[in-house]
């Protein structure tokens, strides 16, 4: 009757006689799994969330219920956004840490194809990194509305909800061009946007759908939005690095902004997976850089040859569509979870520059 059903449907349904919450009984399974929930935190490293199932929560190793040996239910990933960068990038992780995984080949928006894949894969967490930004750039969503709708919207939406159906919970890649500098969050003044604030640019139909879904998302508790913000990674041959892209243009604004190191922070996204955390995440490292900063360390490490031409925002809005998000995001909730997490600029020494280094080391 309960299996696979969310935990806090359980402990709120009145067939059961659950009184004190921190507490489950199954004995219509097995009598050795009744424990206390704090009992399963202290076993387990992951926290214990209460949208999971039964079918999840049970794959953790109970005390005294582990006594032939036997291992706990393996981590099992879903992901979709295969054909895409940090979808990936997750693909080539769970690899390396030896993570069971799987890409989904269903289409976001249409439900049953969502259904059929969770039903075939069986996962213990469901990743989202597809969607649309626009090739070249997002100024392809202000001629394709109804196309970033389908995807952005729609798509991300019907996956949550059909996660929150099966007791899944999933990590969405989304992302912190949702802000820009105001008043209250003036430029170089070090305050950044919280995950509680909300989204106050909407010069990008791109951003506009993405600041639309995070809001509705923040009805489903068993969602984590992760807010990324012009990624980074080692690989500078990458046209979607943000490295990669502004050593290419012709001329470059000069802008602080957070940035997120994916080097860094997707592993910490496998991680915020096994700890079932959920809710919005600001995920970027914490400070900021400009354009120009990263090009000097692009020319320090990389080519010291490399020139580059600035122009202002008024200069930009003529050869763009739609005006670009610039902000920086705090990154304080984030921190708090993972107090190993660099700095902008150190993640950018250690994870790309270093590793890519083509200029000598100064005496």
């Amino acid at each position: 009757m309960w299996y696979g059903m969310p935990l806090w449907k359980i402990l709120n349904s009145p067939k059961t006689s659950i009184s004190n919450p921190n507490l489950f009984l199954l004995a219509h399974i097995s009598p050795t799994y009744f424990a206390p929930l704090s009992d399963l935190h202290k076993q387990h490293h992951s926290h214990i969330h209460p949208f999971q199932s039964l079918t999840t929560i049970l794959s953790y190793p109970i005390m005294g219920s582990q006594s032939n040996g036997s291992s706990a239910k393996p981590f099992k990933f879903l992901i979709y956004g295969k054909t895409g960068w940090i979808g990936g990038l997750l693909g080539n992780l769970c690899q390396s840490q030896g993570i069971q995984y799987s890409y989904g080949s269903g289409r976001l928006e249409l439900r049953d194809t969502l259904l059929a894949d969770i039903n075939a894969i069986n996962p213990t967490h469901v990743f989202n990194a597809a969607g649309v930004t626009g090739r070249p750039n997002v100024d392809w969503c202000e001629s394709h509305k109804v196309e970033t709708i389908r995807a952005n919207v729609v798509g991300t939406l019907t996956l949550a909800d059909v996660c929150r159906e099966k007791g899944l919970i999933l990590i969405n890649y989304a992302t912190g061009c949702i802000f820009e500098y105001d008043s209250n969050h003036p430029l170089g003044s070090g305050k950044g946007f919280k995950e509680e604030d909300c989204p106050n640019f909407v010069g990008s139909f791109y951003s506009k759908t993405k600041a639309m879904v995070e809001e509705l998302l923040k009805n489903y508790e068993n969602v984590c939005t992760l807010r990324v913000r012009m990624p980074i990674s080692s690989d500078l041959t990458n046209p979607r690095n943000f490295i990669t892209k502004i050593t290419r243009y012709e001329k470059v604004v000069d802008i602080p902004n957070s940035m997120t190191v994916l080097d860094e922070l997707l592993p910490i996204s496998i991680e915020m997976a096994k700890r079932n955390l959920t809710g919005i995440y600001n995920f970027t490292n914490p400070g900021c850089i400009s354009h120009n900063q990263i090009l000097e360390m692009y020319r320090e490490y990389i080519n010291p040859n490399f020139t580059w031409k600035n122009f202002n925002l008024e200069e930009q809005a003529k050869v763009i569509v739609a005006p670009r998000s610039n902000n920086e995001l705090d990154t304080t909730k984030l921190k708090t979870e993972f107090p190993e997490l660099l700095s902008i600029k150190d993640s950018l020494i250690k994870y790309v520059f270093e590793p890519n280094r083509k200029t000598p080391v100064a005496a």
